[in-house]
């Protein structure tokens, strides 16, 4: 990883001196602030990192909120299901964050120099918390993970263009209302954008970029297009038949690999996947295949709905376990309905793996058709299942394209900072 004191300062800035400081709601070892904070201390940045949950053991430079902030945040969330009773779950999630915690006057924030915001909604910060930031007249970026924050609350749009102008009369909510919790939101969001200066955003995708640049939320904000790091050292290919061999798979078993953390969400196209693995069956092209399920325990609706040997991984939380599944695995199926710039893509690319996808937000970022992988024509069963074929026949490799090697991004981060500060 590159080192600051290598070559790359800010002009007028003290660089060693230089305190960044992520939000997120809980972090994980793979949650996406973490990897960036990670990046940041390695680059020798003074990074920071406070969430309202957490899952890691006490670290430097690692903070939390209290039992306080937690009670706040149930608060809201009961207030928000009240508000949101009337809403469809077809679409997905629909954010309304009405309470949060004011945490402007702690160290780490007053101390910071940098502040980015990833994904902090279920109760921990507000739209009153996050302008209780901005106040701060401190750089805030907004590092977008979904739509949400270009939106009046969806976290995908599904194709509505609403928020290119104002939403209102969300499909979300049953009923034809031209003030809705949509309108509302949209309003609070324009009026806080619009407001200060010292707000920016960062589109980890093309596709989120383009549809930053054109909501009436962001299209007069600046915007900038970096990529999801991953750190390189841990996800990358080792021998096939030894990740096999210790998942106890057969090693002439071709293996298939998909999250399903859930059947029923909207964004991850269960059923596209379900009938792609059963025309494979039908044709009976591969005798011998094993499926590697990770993101739940043992499901009985999703094994009996697969015609094949199935394997449940479960919830992966660990990066070295994940990382052997992915080389157990021929083929990383992604079949996603909605997505931004999907982490299990690029973990599976670094193992080696190709990945078959639908060819629909910023997925196209990520597989080049054909090389790395195969874009399948957006809810095409077929297509998908020609395209595990093309990626076993072909024996494929998995690779990560030259724009998302994490010296590269972790250069756009700092440059981004140079020019905001200077």
């Amino acid at each position: 990883m590159l080192k600051v004191k290598r070559g790359f300062g800010l002009n007028n800035y003290c660089m060693n001196n230089l305190k960044v400081l992520h939000l997120q709601y809980m972090t994980t070892e793979a949650s996406p602030g973490n990897r960036l904070h990670k990046a940041f201390l390695d680059a020798g940045i003074n990074s920071s990192l406070l969430s309202l949950h957490t899952e890691l053991d006490e670290q430097k430079n690692l903070f939390s909120l209290g039992r306080n902030s937690r009670w706040i945040s149930k608060l809201n969330n009961r207030t928000e299901s009240y508000l949101k009773r009337k809403m469809t779950s077809e679409f997905g999630i629909f954010s309304y964050p009405v309470i949060g915690s004011n945490i402007s006057e702690m160290n780490v924030v007053l101390e910071a120099d940098v502040i980015y915001i990833h994904w902090v909604l279920n109760g921990f910060l507000s739209l009153k918390n996050i302008e209780q930031l901005v106040k701060l007249n401190k750089p805030i970026i907004f590092f977008m993970h979904d739509m949400w924050t270009i939106t009046g609350g969806c976290h995908h749009s599904f194709g509505c263009d609403k928020y290119l102008e104002h939403c209102h009369n969300c499909k979300f909510f049953i009923g034809d209302k031209k003030n809705d919790l949509a309108t509302s939101e949209f309003k609070k969001k324009k009026k806080l954008f619009s407001t200060y200066d010292n707000v920016h955003f960062i589109a980890p995708s093309k596709w989120l970029f383009e549809c930053a640049k054109q909501s009436a939320l962001t299209k007069e904000k600046p915007v900038f297009y970096i990529p999801n790091y991953l750190d390189e050292k841990t996800f990358k290919p080792f021998d096939k038949n030894i990740a096999k061999n210790i998942l106890n798979i057969e090693k002439d078993d071709y293996v298939i690999a998909f999250g399903a953390i859930s059947i029923d969400s909207p964004y991850k196209g269960w059923k596209y996947l379900q009938k792609a693995l059963e025309i494979m069956k039908e044709d009976g092209c591969f005798k011998n295949v094993s499926v590697l399920i990770f993101g739940s325990g043992y499901n009985k609706e999703v094994a009996e709905a697969i015609p094949f040997k199935t394997k449940f991984m479960g919830f992966l939380t660990n990066e070295y376990a994940t990382n052997l599944m992915y080389n157990a695995a021929d083929v990383f199926l992604a079949p996603s309905l909605a997505d931004n710039l999907p982490y299990s893509i690029l973990e599976s690319q670094n193992c080696g793996t190709p990945v078959v996808a639908f060819n629909i937000g910023g997925i196209p970022d990520l597989i080049e058709h054909k090389g790395n992988g195969y874009l399948a024509d957006y809810k095409d069963s077929i297509d998908l299942a020609k395209g595990i074929k093309y990626c076993i026949d072909n024996n494929l490799k998995g690779y990560a394209l030259q724009e998302f090697d994490g010296d590269l991004i972790m250069r756009k981060h700092l440059s981004l900072i140079e020019q905001i500060l200077n």
